[in-house]
C-alpha cells in the first residue's frame, strides 16, 4: 500500500488480544502526532483483516473515547464490537471500550523485557513538536 499504511499494519500487529488502540494512539507510534484520520483510512484498506497470526487486527483500534468505528469496514461496528468481546474487552452501558482497563500501553504483552512501541503515557509532544504543530 505504501510507508504510510505499512507503518500503521506493523503497529496495529502488535496491539495484543483483549488490548485497544486509538486511532490517533496508532499515529503517534508511528511518528505521525497528528493523522489519526489517515490511520483510519489505511486500516480501511486492510489487505489482511483478523486475528489469525500474521493478521492485521484492526478491529482493535477505536476512537479515543472507546467508541467503534461507524465504518468499520469488515462487517460494521456491530462486528466489531462482538470481535473485541471475544476477547475479553467489555464496555460501558453506551457501548463503548473501558479505556482504563483496555487501552493498550504500548508493549506487545508476548515477549519477556519487551520495550515500549512508543513514548511514555506522560510524553510532552506540545513541548516536542514546538512550533511544528
Amino acid at each position: 500500500m505504501g510507508d504510510f499504511a505499512n507503518r500503521v499494519f506493523a503497529v496495529v500487529r502488535r496491539i495484543p488480544a483483549g488490548k485497544v488502540a486509538t486511532y490517533g494512539q496508532v499515529g503517534r507510534m508511528i511518528g505521525a502526532p497528528r493523522a489519526a484520520r489517515y490511520v483510519g483510512y489505511a486500516l480501511h484498506g486492510n489487505p489482511e483483516p483478523g486475528t489469525d497470526p500474521g493478521c492485521i487486527p484492526c478491529h482493535r483500534v477505536v476512537f479515543k473515547d472507546g467508541r467503534m468505528a461507524t465504518g468499520f469496514a469488515f462487517g460494521g461496528p456491530d462486528e466489531q464490537r462482538k470481535m473485541l468481546a471475544a476477547e475479553g474487552v467489555a464496555f460501558d452501558e453506551e457501548g463503548r471500550v473501558l479505556m482504563d482497563v483496555y487501552q493498550w500501553d504500548g508493549h506487545s504483552g508476548n515477549e519477556e523485557g519487551d520495550g515500549p512501541a512508543g513514548p511514555p503515557p506522560d510524553f510532552d509532544w506540545e513541548a516536542e513538536l514546538g512550533d511544528f504543530q
